[in-house]
């Protein structure tokens, strides 16, 4: 039988008011799926692009959300390894998680350890994800080399810094502001630098005196990109993972000549294909939640209703945080 939850919905794309709060049914899991009852919702850079129609993913009418915790409701044929009232966080790159509750594929679900908490699991999992993707995956970071991390106080930003810092590597993190600048620094930043006051590209030059960086972090995308394969160092690469700042224009591919450099545009999702795979960042990932190397910072919640509240919280840059919806 054919149940029903409340869920925001987008049905065109524009600004946050288009983050539409309505009621949508839920159906019984089928073979291989589970319903899960939602504790704790993550909102994601990801979201606000799917939302403004910059990526054009989700089929419309359609529900957002890509992460979230919650308690497993009910469970379909053939599934193993969960149990009604299992504690689960999730990534989904169909969507689907800005919903009270909602039926998703069983394959896609991982237990939590009783040592993170469903919030922090909402704020951290696809953000730790991406971090271990980059650190180890994409380029394996190694003690003693230099590493660029632009936006080092967002939301991705802050466990690269920290995690990168645990594997022995100096870190230039970049900022707008002296108040993201001294997150950056509690994260464990090495050197910092205003990208609004200061040329990163001279200063990078400066604090490495002239070699460059074996690796730059960089999620802002159009207004950095350039700038970012200059800091490269010999055979450097340069990983850009989001556009804040817009899509990177084309660019040649002689550029990368300069140092015999890389460019990789890495997705998180392509990294956890198989099961294996996701099982094993897991457990890296609430690993290194769980020993204090990653932590999340001051979380703000806001009710899920709420959630065009948070889009332009995000966008706005105004928080340093990680933003949680709870149904």
């Amino acid at each position: 039988m054919t149940d029903s939850t409340r869920a925001i919905v987008i049905h065109e794309t524009g600004g946050p008011e288009k983050l539409v709060w309505e009621s949508v049914p839920v159906a019984p899991p089928g073979p291989g799926e589970v319903v899960i009852r939602h504790t704790a919702i993550g909102v994601n850079f990801h979201d606000t692009y799917v939302r403004s129609g910059l990526y054009q993913t989700l089929r419309l009418p359609g529900i957002p959300g890509i992460e979230a915790a919650g308690i497993v409701e009910r469970i379909g044929d053939g599934v193993a390894g969960l149990a009604v009232g299992d504690r689960i966080t999730y990534i989904d790159a169909s969507y689907g998680a800005y919903a009270e509750r909602r039926v998703l594929p069983a394959r896609l679900a991982v237990r939590l350890p009783p040592g993170v908490a469903d919030d922090v699991a909402a704020s951290l999992t696809i953000k730790g994800f991406t971090a271990s993707m980059l650190l180890q995956s994409v380029h394996r970071v190694r003690a003693g080399e230099t590493v660029l991390i632009h936006a080092a106080a967002g939301g991705v930003g802050q466990p690269l810094v920290r995690w990168a810092k645990h594997l022995g590597a100096t870190v230039i993190a970049t900022a707008g502001s002296a108040e993201k600048l001294a997150i950056a620094r509690d994260c464990g930043a090495d050197h910092v630098i205003n990208y609004r006051e200061e040329n990163f590209v001279d200063r990078v030059a400066q604090l490495t005196a002239g070699r460059g960086v074996d690796v730059a972090y960089d999620s802002v995308g159009a207004s950095t990109f350039l700038g970012s394969l200059q800091c490269l160092a010999f055979q450097g690469l340069l990983v850009n993972f989001g556009q804040s700042s817009g899509p990177v224009a084309p660019f040649s591919p002689s550029l990368l000549a300069t140092r015999s450099n890389g460019v990789v545009r890495p997705m998180v999702f392509h990294y956890i294909r198989d099961r294996g795979a996701l099982d094993a960042m897991a457990a890296q990932v609430f690993g290194a939640i769980e020993k204090g190397i990653l932590r999340a910072p001051t979380i703000t919640r806001l009710p899920l209703a709420q959630a065009s509240e948070a889009h332009g919280l995000l966008e706005s840059r105004r928080s340093t945080g990680p933003i949680v919806l709870e149904p």
